[in-house]
């Protein structure tokens, strides 16, 4: 079968990253990740099937990975070598399009009695990622033993899939896992006030339409954009209020009657929800929020430098949002139908054009484009 896969390289991994510091995706040329034929994935046991993946996204930490820019946390729950790939749609041997829950939980790891989280229903807290039956790995795309959606064959417990509709397009399919950590974040609890969303890529658009339909809190939505089509369909998508990154502050200031004393508001917003996960936007995020406020990390950080002396003196929490409960799961299949986020696929390529497709996704906010996906649908299984 034709594979994207990624290698444990230490020189390919310091080249990515020198490439993708000089041009965001440049990764791809000169990094560990390779197209090659290799063998089907084996079945670990019984409850696990084959499924062809139709679409696959390339989301945000797949591109640092690609460009040797993800954090050394998530070397023991990675298992070498992985075949990327998170966001899937897909057909299974029977015919019927499935898409994957990729979270690799006890139960899906032969692991019992389960973990505590687990049995509570929050696979995303799950204890045992790198323990049971299969090797290391958080995530389906993490994992040496289940391949990726970045190929044209993979494996997945049966826990692990959710029947498409036959309403649903693929394009809308492929976009319901990251719906889904939206609506983990979005849900995460209700606010009075003004509620404010840094970054419309394509995690920072999800949320605000989980925030409007799911949520709807009761004062604004302000959200962030840097790119005009960033701004159309965060307006589309529910915010009340969309303003350039650096002008948020005042658009705060305003909406919450705050004074300012320096670069800090005396008040500000009660949730901010930081869809970019950079020093840069935390920074910003606590300098907007009110005191005794929530600061949600939806996008995923890695080495952030950081003056935590506001968030002492302001008493302000700063929480994780990662993926998803089964139930937040169940909820994106109705929010991606409702709010239409199938629109939100920009583009797709072919396999051997993985190069254009990575610097495409990268690039995504500067050329218009939301979410960059492959398309598998086109390609032939090589036993």
């Amino acid at each position: 079968m034709r594979a994207l896969r990624f290698e444990r390289s230490l020189p390919r991994f310091a080249a990515a990253k020198v490439a993708g510091m000089l041009a965001p995706g440049r990764g791809a040329t000169v990094g560990p990740l390779r197209l090659v034929d290799i063998d089907l994935p084996d079945l670990p046991t019984t409850d696990w099937v084959r499924l062809r993946p139709r679409l696959a996204g390339i989301c945000g930490s797949d591109l640092a990975t690609v460009d040797g820019a993800s954090s050394r946390y998530f070397e023991p729950i990675v298992s070498f070598p992985f075949v990327p790939g998170h966001e899937v749609v897909g057909d299974l041997d029977d015919g019927t399009r499935a898409v994957v829950v990729p979270v690799l939980h006890c139960a899906v790891r032969g692991i019992d009695p389960v973990c505590d989280w687990c049995a509570a229903g929050h696979i995303n807290r799950c204890e045992r990622v790198a323990f049971g039956h299969l090797d290391a790995g958080l995530q389906t795309g993490y994992c040496a033993d289940t391949g990726g959606g970045w190929s044209t064959s993979m494996v997945a417990h049966t826990l692990q899939l959710r029947t498409v509709p036959d309403g649903m397009s693929d394009e809308e399919a492929v976009m319901v896992e990251p719906t889904a950590c939206a609506v983990h974040a979005a849900v995460a609890h209700r606010t009075e006030g003004v509620t404010v969303v840094l970054g419309a890529g394509t995690i920072g658009l999800l949320t605000i339409a989980a925030l409007r339909r799911l949520v709807d809190p009761r004062g604004p939505i302000v959200a962030t954009a840097r790119y005009s089509e960033q701004r159309r369909l965060a307006a589309a998508l529910g915010a009340d209020m969309v303003v350039e990154p650096g002008e948020v502050e005042r658009a705060v200031r305003r909406a919450t009657g705050s004074l300012q004393a320096g670069a800090q508001l005396t008040g500000g917003a009660d949730r901010v929800l930081d869809c970019v996960g950079s020093s840069e936007s935390l920074a910003q995020a606590l300098r907007i929020v009110r005191p005794g406020g929530v600061v949600d990390l939806v996008g995923m950080p890695a080495h952030v430098s950081l003056d935590l002396t506001s968030l002492w003196h302001r008493e302000v929490a700063i929480v994780g949002r990662y993926a998803y409960s089964a139930e937040d799961f169940t909820a994106a299949f109705g929010l991606v139908a409702e709010a239409r986020l199938g629109q939100l696929v920009s583009a797709t390529y072919p396999l051997d054009r993985f190069e254009d497709a990575i610097r495409h996704a990268a690039e995504a906010g500067r050329r218009g484009a939301v979410k960059i996906a492959f398309d598998l649908r086109n390609e032939k299984v090589r036993n």
